[in-house]
């Protein structure tokens, strides 16, 4: 699949403003840093659709993209990390669980991975959650330019060993780089497939 138009729509932070067309959307959510804008910017070929941030948990709210004109793009905030208040993340985590229980045209959600990391607490707790609430999710592994293959792959069975202790199988895995666009077609085509 090819996007040929990304455009953004509207932000906010209660599911029930978000766009009422019943186009399809797919969310993408990660840790703070996990390079979710990076990984958006590259998906659509356009460097200034995401903000990207040196700063952790530049994303405060649900920010709709319009693709082809055909479907969304959602980004989602990160989770962890971020220097917000106690009180802020709980906000935070109230309307993005909202978000994910509530929407139905949501498709998939994409849980990005920083594949320089060992499984990460917070990360697999959240892939519980949406598990145990039927939120169907793909494991995106980022920066993969940015450790050798061995590390990757033992990262990788560290984290398949993690889940198959209360999964009977793996959800879909990618893995990519922003800078050298790696797994942008993979992404892109399995989007392509669940559109059909």
């Amino acid at each position: 699949m090819l996007i040929k138009t990304a455009t953004f729509v509207v932000s906010n932070t209660n599911h029930k403003d978000c766009p009422k067309d019943g186009k399809p959307e797919f969310a993408f959510i990660g840790r703070s840093n996990v390079g979710k804008s990076s990984l958006i910017n590259m998906l659509t070929g356009n460097k200034k659709l995401a903000k990207t941030s040196s700063t952790p948990g530049k994303t405060q709210l649900i920010n709709h993209f319009e693709i082809n004109e055909q479907w969304y793009l959602v980004d989602l905030p990160g989770f962890g990390y971020a220097k917000v208040s106690k009180v802020a993340r709980l906000k935070f985590e109230k309307f993005i669980s909202e978000y994910l229980l509530e929407r139905s045209t949501l498709i998939n959600t994409f849980v990005l991975l920083d594949s320089r990391l060992e499984p990460q607490k917070i990360d697999l707790e959240f892939m519980n959650w949406c598990g145990e609430k039927g939120i169907p999710f793909s494991m995106v592994f980022t920066k993969i330019d940015k450790i050798s293959s061995s590390a990757l792959q033992k990262n990788l069975a560290a984290y398949k060993k993690e889940m198959l202790k209360s999964w009977e199988e793996l959800p879909p895995v990618f893995t990519t780089s922003s800078e050298s666009h790696f797994g942008k077609e993979k992404i892109l085509n399995y989007i392509g497939q669940m559109l059909k």
